[in-house]
């Protein structure tokens, strides 16, 4: 048995509908509490005195640091006009740099290198919108993983940045009109709760350039739905101001209004919230909107503004749409079968003009276009491919690559297949399964399974370097695509939310139960992992079947979900989870939560990740998840957590803090697995 640091207990207890709950760490949710940081001390001194005593660790992080050092480009990129932004990393740099050319065939050059805004690569940037001149672009700039983001202005022809700087922004997209743009933001949080209080009363702004925040201009609030999401969109000629409103992450009220009618209100356009409506261009006052309603694997529909007449643009399809955006006079349509890419060219009436002949079988991360440019710029990758960017003629639709990596190992040697595998209710359940070709299925083989299952978003397959150290060493990398995902369409996301949660559960374990009586790996070899909801996943699972895993790691998991709603941006996740204030999501909620389910009985070697600047799901999660299971574990194999310094909830993290992460997560899962 390990000797865990002594965490203090306080005696808070409160009354569910009836049914008192003890909240004994509750004190950990004081992120400047001097106890705690002296509890986070000794838990980071327990960690790594574990992790530095295994002697395979430092040649794990060699190979991994050899892996990722290669040329490689991010997914994200934007095209103005005929420029063309894309990032770029030359093998081990803390944050890949923007660059910017003329055209497919124009010299690269340096537009903005985020390493040089900080010493240790802990600022991070994200491209947003553009101007319709082409001649500014706004980033989001964030701190040490931070979802505070600072918007700032670069001018592409001079290559530097204007004066403007405007804080407090989360979620936001700037929409550029006349000498300015639209764009989301809070009122500065209360000092010293800056990552930890709930984020309320979102305003749209109208800032011009030049000017002082405290000039901008409020466009919109609404002070009697103080948890609502408002960003806004202008059409292609900047004549129609859109604007999005949310309750949470699904759902959505648009709104529309002329960009020069100052003075008028909005007019609804799509009422909320129960159905999904984004905007994806423009042809004049002709809107496009892709939408779930009435289409659960959804569909494209145009709406006139002017009249708000609107009809079917692209019907539903039996396969589901991931996405869709208008480029130029083309609309670009992208698709999920069996969670693999397919696209498709439709003109603005609703005509398809050619299939996207992809590179292969595998992932499109992004695409942009303009119509001062020919083609369409997409980014793809698969689990053993590096992304890639490719160019697409519209007329053809085939690609051509545009920027691709060289990696160190022989891609040639892996083999990635699809199983499906059956839940406890008969639901079919995809999951990727990456390895050598001539791997034996006996059983013996060490297995990462990492999933999600929520909030509808789709796991697809995706390139990892980290991954290619497991397959290198005779393991195996299991994906698995759970309810409450995009991959099958709203009635797949709405199969894993609210009461239906557990069928995520259910679907986790019978993939796991799969894999072991396949012979792909047993219970003594199969690690697991996932992040944020995913997290949420892991300790779930864990919970109701620790028999099953050897290792766990929970990422920046949710895992008190009596309280997950009263922190940042928690709220809005209640659409997905149900609010546990309500009692029939109380009554189910409970029954999962992490938290509230640790017994006292053996677990597997579980190590919890979070970080300090974590403002999505914070660190209180964890803190108290780990104590909890420290205090009931009966098993010998270590329960650890790992808390990061200036790092956050994931994006943006510098690529040395990914190669130790992964290197940790390695030494600590071959150290606790039996021979």
């Amino acid at each position: 048995m390990f000797k865990y640091p002594k965490t203090k207990k306080v005696t808070v207890e409160e009354n569910h509908f009836g049914r008192m709950i003890p909240d004994p760490y509750r004190w950990m949710e004081d992120e400047n509490d001097p106890e705690l940081m002296s509890w986070i001390e000794e838990q980071n001194k327990l960690t790594y005195s574990i992790l530095d005593r295994i002697p395979e660790r430092e040649s794990i992080r060699k190979r991994l640091k050899e892996l990722y050092n290669f040329p490689k480009y991010h997914f994200t990129l934007i095209v103005a006009g005929t420029k063309i932004i894309y990032g770029y990393n030359d093998g081990l740099q803390n944050q890949d740099v923007f660059y910017i050319q003329e055209g497919l065939n124009g010299k690269a050059e340096i537009l903005l290198d985020p390493n040089t805004l900080s010493e240790d690569g802990t600022v991070a940037v994200t491209l947003n919108g553009h101007s319709k001149d082409n001649k500014y672009l706004a980033i989001l700039q964030a701190n040490s993983g931070s979802d505070w983001q600072t918007l700032r202005i670069l001018d592409l022809d001079k290559r530097e940045f204007l004066p403007d700087q405007l804080a407090w922004i989360k979620w936001t997209y700037a929409a550029w009109c006349g000498d300015g743009f639209f764009y989301s933001g809070y009122d500065k949080p209360e000092a010293g709760k800056e990552l930890t209080a709930k984020n309320e009363n979102m305003k749209v702004y109208y800032h011009k350039l030049g000017d002082d925040q405290r000039q901008d201009k409020l466009i919109y609030m609404d002070e009697a739905h103080p948890l609502r999401y408002h960003t806004v969109m202008t059409n292609e000629d900047r004549t129609w101001l859109i604007l999005n409103t949310s309750e949470g992450t699904s759902g959505n009220q648009v709104m529309i209004r002329k960009t020069d009618a100052e003075n008028e209100p909005f007019e609804i356009l799509f009422k909320g919230f129960d159905n999904e409506y984004e905007y994806i261009g423009s042809e004049g006052d002709r809107l496009f909107f892709l939408t779930n309603e009435g289409a659960s694997n959804k569909k494209i529909v145009v709406v006139n503004a002017s009249t708000k007449t609107m009809e079917d643009l692209v019907t539903e399809s039996e396969d589901a749409l991931e996405n869709a955006y208008k480029m130029g006079d083309d609309i670009m349509v992208h698709y999920l079968k069996d969670v693999v890419s397919k696209a498709f060219l439709y003109d603005t009436d609703g005509k398809m003009k050619t299939e996207v002949q992809l590179p292969g079988i595998g992932t499109i991360y992004m695409y942009d276009g303009d119509r001062d440019l020919e083609q369409i710029i997409l980014s793809y990758g698969s689990f053993t491919e590096p992304i890639g960017l490719y160019s697409v003629d519209c007329k053809t639709g085939e690609t051509s690559p545009f920027k691709t990596s060289t990696v160190s190992f022989d891609a040639s040697q892996f083999i990635t297949e699809q199983l499906f595998c059956e839940s406890k209710d008969g639901t079919k359940v995809p999951v990727f399964i990456t390895r050598k070709k001539d791997l034996r299925l006996d059983g013996s083989n060490p297995t990462l399974l990492y999933a999600y299952g929520g909030f509808n978003i789709s796991l697809p397959p995706s390139f990892d370097p980290a991954i290619i150290y497991l397959l290198e060493n005779g393991g195996i990398y299991a994906q698995a695509n759970l309810r409450g995902g995009a991959e099958y369409g709203e009635q797949w996301h709405k199969g894993g939310m609210l009461l239906n949660k557990q069928n995520v559960f259910d679907d986790f374990i019978a993939v796991a139960e799969a894999l072991i009586e396949k012979g792909y790996t047993s219970s003594k070899k199969l690690a697991i992992q996932g992040g944020s909801n995913g997290g949420l996943l892991m300790g779930a699972v864990t919970n109701q079947r620790p028999d099953l895993f050897s290792t766990v790691f929970a990422q920046v998991g949710v895992m008190d979900m009596l309280r997950y709603h009263k922190f940042t941006i928690g709220w809005g996740w209640a659409v997905e989870y149900g609010n546990p204030d309500e009692e029939s999501h109380f009554k189910n909620i409970v029954k999962y939560s992490p938290l509230h389910n640790i017994a006292e009985k053996d677990y597997p070697a579980v190590m919890v990740m979070t970080a300090d600047h974590d403002d999505r799901v914070v660190p209180a999660h964890s803190f108290k998840y780990i104590a909890t299971l420290q205090e009931k574990n009966t098993g010998d194999k270590p329960v650890i957590i790992r808390v990061a310094t200036k790092a956050g909830h994931g994006a943006g993290k510098p690529i040395t803090k990914i190669i130790d992460e992964a290197a940790d997560r390695y030494a600590f899962f071959f150290n606790n697995m039996p021979e």
